[in-house]
């Protein structure tokens, strides 16, 4: 069972309970508040994204980040104080700093997050090579000319 899974899995179980829950990778939720920068919006999708009882982020931390996307989850993670957040991450919380350009807004935001949360650690190998297909013999598709 993969990260992603459990934490999908603890947004039905919000939702059988009554809660208004979203679910969305990282880098959808921070090509939306980009989105908002550029027409004028940002405050409206915020608060669309605060507005949750739970807010699932999938993926977080998968790559660096610039200025401006840093500063929006440090909104994003502020605003929401108080209010339940999912991660999911391949990577250690110890291994997030490296991914804000400034230190001052990631230990901010990473104290808001790693101090008030209960971190669930998921070792063992990958699912995912139980997915792929068994027959490895079938022919390569062939291009149509």
């Amino acid at each position: 069972m993969g990260k992603t899974h459990v934490a999908q899995a603890l947004g039905h179980l919000a939702v059988r309970q009554g809660a208004h829950v979203r679910f969305a990778k990282t880098s959808r939720i921070l090509a939306e508040l980009a989105g908002g920068h550029a027409d004028r919006t940002w405050e409206k999708r915020i608060r669309e994204l605060v507005r949750p009882d739970v807010l699932i982020l999938d993926d977080f931390a998968m790559r660096q980040m610039n200025a401006t996307q840093a500063d929006d989850l440090y909104e994003l993670v502020s605003e929401r104080q108080g209010r339940s957040l999912i991660i999911t991450s391949n990577r250690a919380p110890s291994d997030w700093y490296p991914l804000f350009p400034n230190p001052v807004v990631a230990e901010s935001l990473l104290d808001r997050l790693i101090n008030t949360s209960h971190q669930v650690i998921m070792n063992g190998p990958s699912y995912r090579p139980n997915k792929r297909p068994k027959n490895r013999t079938d022919k390569p598709a062939t291009k149509i000319k």
